[in-house]
């Protein structure tokens, strides 16, 4: 076939089953008015609808009869402490005393409380003698059998006196006990645990969805907060209620329950019994895998329950951000994995870091480098102006394809493997992405002179807003995630995010995206011992359901003599099927380059005029937000201060030489506190750098250059 031609449209191939309508076939059977009210009754516990629930409550009865014993033994021993302090309170005269003591006549009530007390000293042994009497005259005629009765009752008393409630005498010990779980036997100790963090009122309480039942190594409860507190607040507060219950908050996840079975205050809780992190790390699955499908999700790690996550990757794009050795370059090899394990993949390795992590990518990458000079950032450049060009054209000839092979505007798995329409799967893979991002060797695009980093971000912005749907994927992993580094027009278009620890929580909303934290994913306190565990933001569906915002994930682990086994097989997978192209194949090539086609394509800001200098402190201010002068509203004037180090009075005089003008406005602060401070809108700021610069070319859709 000409390479230029489409394959011809074949005949429709039709498929049919025989089926034999002879027999008669079974009426569903109607479900009595009894059937259906015993389901939906709230008047019916949920243990007697559901199997599940049955066995559990079964399972809690026999505990509860098997601690009954030493439960019991421990409520009489309360009350007799109880018993005892009522009958030394009583003795004592205290109330008497205390009325006397607050109205000041002691002195004066003195003789009368002493005369009281030896009062109630001889009641109280005049009781002992006659109970000592008459349990010696009804021992010697009626025998032990009226006194065992009597002590059982007496110690019934003395149990119900005991029992553990709120209002009981005796219910203010000097030390509490462990509140660890106790609430799967109890569950006013977890209204008791809402309440203290604040989660719920004094004289609110919860109501139980699904009662507490064995959920991998935890306990799950799903209930529902009283009208007009939202499940959102719960989980934003998640410290909160984890110190309530006596756990660290890495064993607790908190979820709202979306979807037809949820709403805006049903809330979700899984408890672990321990560090669900503390155990080894799993090994990756697909080392027992011959090949994988792209098309699948890649499995990437497990969740605080054990569940297995798989991270989808076509369609999408994925930032991986962390400080140095949290295993952020791990993380990204293992989405790496299961591409390379598709024969039919493309796959670009730019290892920006210049060690050895990505070589034994480079038996499979069409292209492949490891290196951090300009001469690489270069050659990064090239590669996507080569891919930029590649998506264009992949929308070209989609557009002449039938409905039947194309059916919309995207690459399909029949069309990402026929060799014909040349449209495979195309990853694009960029360790230490910060390092092109941060280049300022000058590129010369159609006569203009420019930064290559700046031109970088424009490339990678195009890529991952348009290339998903022709079949690119984009992933990009970074040790230094501030909004200087990385293009906030960038992070906006990467779908899928995964942030291992950072140091603050600004650097996990970077990563995470905006108001994160307050939402309750932090990256920035996971523990420094838990190497591989991030927050993953997925863009698609996973184990813990489509409707989950962010959840805790281990990420598999992955060794690099199992790296290079993978890479080996992935290698061995595109000898057989002749897909073995490129740097793979000995066939490194410098792709062709058109930059007059990708600046119209991507509509380069970069081609302004030449800009002018700013003055201070206008410069210094705009290259401390970066980025965020297009996310953030309003900056504090006690954060320009630290900056520019200057003190209150100058700096407001020469902020209003500039035209600002402070103004005040409410912002969150780590603690999670709401107040007024002064400051300036940074849309003025916007307008004072477009006013002052002579080019459009200094604040553009990727922010403050």
């Amino acid at each position: 076939m000409p390479e230029n031609t489409l394959p011809v449209k074949a005949g429709p191939v039709l498929g049919a089953e025989l089926i034999d309508d002879t027999l008669p076939q079974p009426r569903p059977r109607e479900k009595s008015w009894f059937t259906l009210w015993w389901r939906h009754s709230p008047r019916v516990p949920l243990w007697l609808k559901n199997g599940a629930h049955a066995r559990q409550a079964a399972k809690d009865a026999v505990v509860w009869l098997v601690k009954s014993p030493w439960r019991f033994v421990g409520a009489v021993v309360r009350g007799i402490v109880v018993g005892a302090r009522w009958w030394r309170s009583w003795v004592t005269v205290r109330d008497y005393r205390t009325a006397a003591e607050e109205s000041e006549k002691l002195a004066d009530k003195f003789a009368e409380i002493r005369a009281l007390t030896l009062f109630r000293w001889k009641v109280t042994g005049a009781v002992l003698a006659v109970v000592a009497i008459v349990t010696a005259v009804v021992h010697l005629v009626y025998g032990a059998d009226p006194l065992w009765i009597g002590g059982a009752a007496v110690s019934v008393t003395l149990a119900v006196l005991g029992r553990r409630k709120d209002g009981s005498p005796g219910r203010k010990p000097a030390l509490a006990g462990p509140r660890t779980l106790t609430w799967t036997m109890d569950p006013q100790v977890l209204v008791d645990a809402y309440r203290d963090a604040k989660l719920i009122g004094k004289d609110e309480t919860l109501r139980l969805v699904e009662r507490a039942t064995r959920i991998g190594d935890g306990w799950a409860v799903t209930v529902d907060l009283p009208a007009t507190r939202k499940a959102a607040d719960v989980v934003k507060n998640r410290e909160a209620l984890a110190s309530a219950l006596a756990v660290d908050e890495v064993q607790l996840i908190v979820e709202r329950v979306r979807g037809n079975g949820g709403h805006a205050g049903r809330v979700a809780m899984w408890v672990a019994d321990e560090d669900p992190y503390a155990s080894p790390p799993l090994p990756t699955p697909l080392l027992g895998v011959t090949r994988w499908d792209a098309w699948r999700p890649v499995p990437f790690g497990r969740d605080a329950r054990d569940r297995r996550i798989d991270l989808p990757l076509v369609w999408t794009s994925l930032l991986v951000g962390a400080i140095p050795r949290q295993g952020k370059t791990f993380a990204a090899r293992l989405a790496a994995a299961g591409l390379i394990l598709d024969a039919w993949v493309r796959l670009y390795v730019a290892d920006f870091k210049a060690g050895k992590d990505w070589d034994a990518a480079g038996q499979v990458a069409h292209r492949f480098m490891a290196g951090d000079e300009p001469e690489h950032v270069l050659a990064l450049v090239g590669w996507l102006v080569e891919l930029v060009a590649e998506v264009q054209g992949r929308f070209r000839r989609m557009r002449d394809l039938d409905d039947l092979t194309c059916p919309e505007s995207k690459v399909t798995p029949e069309m990402s493997r026929d060799s014909a329409l040349n449209m495979p799967i195309t990853a694009i893979f960029i360790d230490e992405v910060q390092v092109p991002l941060e280049d300022r060797t000058p590129v010369e695009v159609q006569g203009k002179k420019l930064m290559a980093g700046e031109y970088v971000g424009e490339l990678l912005t195009w890529l991952a807003k348009k290339g998903p749907a022709a079949g690119i994927v984009l992933v990009l992993a970074t040790q230094r995630p501030d909004s200087k580094t990385i293009p906030s027009g960038l992070r906006a278009v990467l779908g899928s995010r995964f942030a291992l620890r950072v140091m603050d929580w600004r650097d996990s909303n970077i990563v995470l995206g905006e108001q994160m934290n307050t939402r309750g994913f932090d990256s920035s306190r996971l523990l420094p011992s838990h190497k591989g565990v991030g927050i993953l933001r997925p863009d698609g569906d996973t184990a813990a359901g489509a409707d989950v915002l962010a959840m805790t994930v281990r990420t598999y682990y992955m060794p690099n003599e199992d790296w290079q086994t993978i890479c080996q097989r992935g290698r061995a997978l595109r000898e057989a099927a002749g897909t073995l192209t490129g740097h793979a194949a000995g066939q490194d090539t410098a792709p062709l380059l058109d930059h007059a086609a990708v600046v119209k394509a991507i509509g380069a800001g970069a081609t302004g005029g030449p800009t002018q200098p700013l003055p201070e402190p206008l410069l210094a201010i705009v290259d401390y937000l970066g980025d965020d002068l297009d996310d953030r509203k309003f900056v504090p004037t006690a954060e320009l201060l630290e900056l520019v180090g200057l003190d209150s009075r100058t700096f407001a005089e020469q902020m209003a030489e500039l035209g600002f003008r402070p103004t005040r406005d409410r912002v969150t602060t780590e603690e999670g506190e709401t107040r007024q401070v002064r400051g300036y809108l940074t849309a003025e700021i916007r307008s004072a750098v477009e006013r002052l610069t002579s080019g459009s070319s200094l604040v553009d859709g990727d922010g403050a250059r």
